[in-house]
């Protein structure tokens, strides 16, 4: 009997060569190099002003110059992805985070500090990206997985950051620890250039260099605003002034924006219900989130005096941070089955009364560790749930050729729910103070009112999640592609 040869696969199709395997943890990595560079200067806050000479607030320029640098750059180097390719603009956002760590290394000098750590903003983009790249080179089956891990980054990179800094700080010289980063950044870099291929996808054009400044110039008066607010008064000349130039600069851009035939934010598609709804949900979402991280840590720390305060150091601190990294690596598969099953903006509704549950048993006790550990865990939970359902909502309602730019823009908003939150913790631990030893102290009823505020938030960012119209082809194949009529017209 003659045998009839079997065709066969390419060798390529049925053993994937080793870069390609290792893509998505090449890119994870990458999102988590992001959030551990935006978490390290943390602990090193109170010593700087004596180990750089420099007043607390210059100093307070380490964190907000990043945080300045990372909103004007995410959306920009999302567009740029979009246009000249997103492996090309993702490797000069590791270079730029690279460079920073390294000259942070080489100086105790504040102003070239600060200018290094606006560098390290630029590593915002990597997420954006890296899930644009994902949406093109995997297929569909594998992409919702894979998203729900690169959204997860953000947060697993925050808890390993602190703990790791810590350690660093305490034992060592406080460059060593930007050299570490540095040397992170650079493997991170070389594995991406080896591992990651260029996306085909591109939507050419001309880069709007006039709305970039648009944006730019909107978002700093913003969030310096946001951000100063609390030291130099709400009421305060600046602080209004920064705020209303805010609303006139950015007023002018969507009208510049809305005019132009090649936008850096395309807004008719934004601000849509099934792109818009999303944005706003990221918003709220990232209010919640912040919170947790900003009061856990202070909570903790407070003396035992105080009734509440556990005393910890900065490492034991860290180390409470830990677990809550490790869930949210755990649960991004989870919220990738769910979003499979049900849908992402389901996912994105379980995820904010998750976290909302959350801080509800963090207004219940917050005074022993176990307790304490608990809540931040169930608040990580609902955060990996939300985190991972918001990309795929956009990948769903954008076209291939805006996914890069799009998701920038919803980091962007949640960067923006993080100022936010921020500012409206410190205004409330501030105005609930308690005399001791001299100095002023939160109140527990204080830190209770900020999980209570937090809470809300997150119901919020779960009934805009509801609201967003569902894609029920979609979400019964678990493809996330995007529905045929995600354009412009039809968002």
């Amino acid at each position: 009997m003659d045998h009839v040869p079997i065709p066969t696969l390419p060798e390529r199709a049925v053993r994937p060569r080793l870069r390609e395997r290792l893509t998505i943890p090449v890119l994870a990595f990458g999102g988590i190099l992001m959030a551990v560079m935006q978490t390290v200067v943390v602990p090193l806050l109170p010593d700087l002003p004596r180990l750089t000479g420099a007043s607390p607030s210059a100093v307070s320029w380490m964190v907000t110059a990043t945080l300045l640098a990372g909103a004007v750059l995410t959306p920009v180097l999302g567009r740029a992805g979009d246009m000249y390719g997103k492996r090309r603009v993702l490797l000069i956002a590791l270079a730029l985070m690279t460079a920073g760590s390294v000259l942070c290394a080489l100086t105790s000098d504040i102003r070239v500090l600060i200018a290094a750590r606006a560098l390290q903003g630029a590593a915002a983009a990597v997420v954006p990206l890296s899930i644009s790249i994902l949406r093109d080179e995997l297929p569909p089956h594998r992409t919702g997985s894979a998203v729900a891990l690169m959204s997860s980054t953000v947060g697993i990179g925050a808890a390993l950051g602190l703990p790791l800094a810590a350690l660093i700080v305490q034992y060592a010289n406080w460059h060593v620890m930007f050299w570490a980063t540095a040397a992170l950044g650079a493997l991170g870099l070389a594995a991406a250039w080896w591992a990651v291929r260029e996306s085909p996808v591109r939507n050419p054009g001309r880069f709007d260099v006039l709305g970039t400044l648009g944006l730019a110039t909107g978002l700093v008066c913003l969030l310096l605003g946001v951000s100063q607010g609390g030291q130099r008064g709400w009421g305060s000349a600046r602080i209004l002034s920064l705020f209303a130039g805010a609303v006139v600069v950015l007023a002018l851009w969507s009208w510049q924006q809305l005019r132009s035939a090649r936008p850096l934010v395309d807004l008719r598609l934004a601000v849509g219900r099934r792109v818009g709804l999303p944005h706003v949900a990221a918003l709220f979402t990232g209010f919640a989130f912040y919170a947790n991280s900003l009061v856990t840590a202070q909570l903790v720390q407070a003396p035992v005096e105080t009734g509440y305060g556990l005393g910890l150091s900065i490492v034991a601190t860290g180390l409470c941070m830990l677990p809550s990294g490790i869930i949210m690596l755990l649960f991004s598969p989870v919220s990738a089955r769910i979003s499979a099953s049900r849908g992402p903006r389901v996912t994105l509704a379980v995820g904010g009364g998750v976290l909302a549950l959350g801080y509800a048993i963090r207004v219940v006790d917050s005074t022993d560790l176990w307790v304490i550990l608990v809540g931040a865990a169930v608040v990580s939970t609902g955060t990996t749930l939300a985190y991972s359902a918001l990309p795929t909502l956009i990948l769903r309602a954008v076209p291939s050729g805006a996914t890069a730019s799009a998701n920038g823009v919803n980091v962007l908003m949640r960067t923006i729910g993080q100022s936010v939150s921020s500012a409206a913790v410190t205004a409330i631990l501030v105005h609930h103070t308690m005399r001791l030893g001299g100095a002023e102290v939160s109140t527990l009823h204080g830190y209770r009112l900020a999980f209570v505020m937090a809470g809300a938030v997150a119901l919020v960012a779960a009934a805009v999640a509801l609201c967003v119209p569902s894609d029920r082809g979609a979400e019964r194949s678990g493809t996330g592609a995007p529905a045929p009529l995600a354009t412009a017209k039809g968002a």
